[in-house]
């Protein structure tokens, strides 16, 4: 069983500070990258870019709606070809970053509410699959489990993972527990252990994501990836050898 562990990160914005990305960036193998757009800023993106290829952790882009005020966790009626534009901007600004001190952009995965939305609109999900394609072909689009967003991706003729969490409440759906609702987010290492386990050995996930802003996120992301290793699974970033 391989598996990579991915954490979305980057989210300090000027003086507001979040999440304890160097010490996660010691337990992961992949981090997405907040690109401006529902928080992070050139600062934190690039400060985060080289504290990742200081540790050879995989680098991705972390779009969102254009949404500061509300961290992207609200959807936003945004016409298909625009939200191209939007996506395409944002990897491209964080793609840059990523040249600019030697590295290079691996995957793709969308935010908050526009992950959400696209999991479900097939019109939404090729729109982020076109731009991430326009920008480059051999980035991984990384998505929820037999969603849209994943379809869209291999209709594009990208490659794919698709994504289970550790860290939050699933419907009986497959899709996630909406924040607000009770039980949504898991703060109990062990907890997240078990679900991280579970989803890893199904045989479904490539990828298991570990959000950097919930409460004591690097205490779980040690207690997930002690769990994986002790079931004898391989933690890989995706795309990185056998």
């Amino acid at each position: 069983m391989r598996i990579d562990l991915n954490c979305d990160m980057g989210e300090s914005f000027g003086a507001w500070r979040m999440g304890d990305d160097e010490t996660l960036l010691d337990i992961v193998t992949s981090a997405n990258i907040a690109c401006g757009f529902h928080a992070g800023d050139p600062t934190v993106m690039e400060a985060t870019v080289k504290a990742a290829l200081r540790r050879g952790v995989a680098i991705g882009a972390h779009p969102s709606y254009p949404d500061l005020a509300g961290f992207g966790r609200r959807s936003m009626r945004i016409a298909p070809d625009e939200l191209e534009r939007i996506v395409l901007y944002q990897i491209a600004a964080l793609a840059g970053m990523a040249e600019a001190n030697g590295g290079k952009l691996a995957h793709v995965k969308p935010h908050g509410a526009l992950y959400n939305d696209a999991a479900k609109d097939r019109a939404l999900a090729d729109a982020i699959a076109s731009a991430i394609k326009r920008h480059d072909a051999t980035l991984t689009l990384v998505g929820l489990a037999d969603s849209a967003l994943i379809e869209a991706g291999r209709a594009a003729g990208l490659p794919t993972a698709a994504e289970g969490f550790c860290d939050r409440a699933y419907e009986a759906d497959g899709s996630l527990r909406a924040r607000e609702k009770a039980g949504a987010v898991f703060t109990d290492p062990v907890q997240a252990a078990e679900q991280a386990l579970k989803l890893a050995q199904s045989g479904r996930i490539q990828t298991l994501c570990i959000h950097g802003d919930t409460p004591g996120a690097a205490g779980i992301a040690r207690a997930v990836r002690a769990a994986l290793e002790k079931s004898g699974a391989t933690i890989k970033a995706l795309g990185r050898g056998p």
